[in-house]
């Protein structure tokens, strides 16, 4: 049997609910374009009901204020409310509910994806097959996880204060058919099989060590390059004078710039240095 596919879109801007809501159809199904779409509908409908609940005064304090209030859908930097994606995917047919949801308690049918959220992120876990993965855009790639760390993982989100969604209904099973020209064409994310999701992975985490590596400096070498340093010029013209203590490897050593300087002069003018 040939691998699944996982799509996967890495982050940009703070279009992290367009990435998580793809991750959960397992294409691109949804732009940003057409979810500020939504969310603009779904602020019309709020007008119209604060309107009906005033009367039908649109020129009252409260409605205008309201009004003149920015969008709890849609922030200007691009992220998106739960009832935006609630939205969405109630147009395919499936339901978004919280887990303290009573429907979810009753249901009979298996969930096979989460959408998580903690203040300004969204992010899903979806099954694909019999295997979960964590599909953060933040991640370069999905990444597997087994069903147990999958629990586990999802009880320590809701312990952190995550709001955490179920997703049900049939989900899409291949987006290809619906009209992918290719799965590696690229044009809004990128398709994996689960072997190069875990060699992205693996390299992430390499490059991610070596950065962390070559950033951490050398204690010794710091020392040295302070203690070549010359006296300083302060803003009013006066000089400061300096004591740099350089580690060796047994010991430390004091060493006053001003005196050295005075003795190395004395010695080129063979005169007593002054006494200290």
């Amino acid at each position: 049997m040939a691998s699944p596919l996982l799509y996967h879109e890495t982050q940009e801007s703070k279009l992290c609910a367009v990435h998580c809501l793809n991750a959960v159809l397992q294409g691109p199904y949804f732009s940003e374009l057409e979810l500020a779409a939504i969310a603009r509908d779904l602020d019309q409908s709020e007008r119209d009901v604060m309107l009906e609940s005033g009367g039908g005064d649109a020129h009252s304090p409260d409605y205008l204020r309201f009004v003149s209030e920015a969008s709890s859908n849609v922030a200007l930097d691009g992220n998106f409310s739960i009832q935006v994606l609630q939205r969405a995917l109630a147009a395919l047919d499936l339901k978004c509910l919280p887990l303290t949801s009573p429907e979810l308690a009753t249901a009979t049918t298996e969930i096979a994806a989460y959408i998580c959220n903690l203040h300004d992120h969204w992010f899903a876990l979806r099954r694909i097959g019999a295997q979960w993965y964590n599909f953060n855009s933040l991640l370069p790639a999905p990444q597997h996880l087994s069903s147990f760390y999958a629990s586990a993982f999802l009880d320590s989100l809701k312990n952190e204060g995550w709001s955490i969604f179920a997703v049900q209904g049939e989900l899409p099973r291949d987006f290809n058919a619906a009209g992918a020209s290719s799965p590696d064409d690229g044009s809004f994310g990128r398709w994996f099989t689960p072997q190069e999701a875990q060699q992205a992975l693996e390299l992430a985490a390499s490059q991610e060590s070596q950065k962390a590596a070559a950033e951490e400096s050398d204690p010794m070498l710091e020392a040295a390059i302070k203690a070549s340093l010359k006296d300083l010029d302060e803003p009013d013209g006066t000089k400061t004078t300096t004591t740099t203590t350089i580690p060796t490897r047994e010991d430390d050593v004091e060493v006053d710039e001003s005196e050295l300087a005075a003795a190395i002069a004395a010695s080129l003018a063979d005169v007593k240095p002054p006494p200290i």
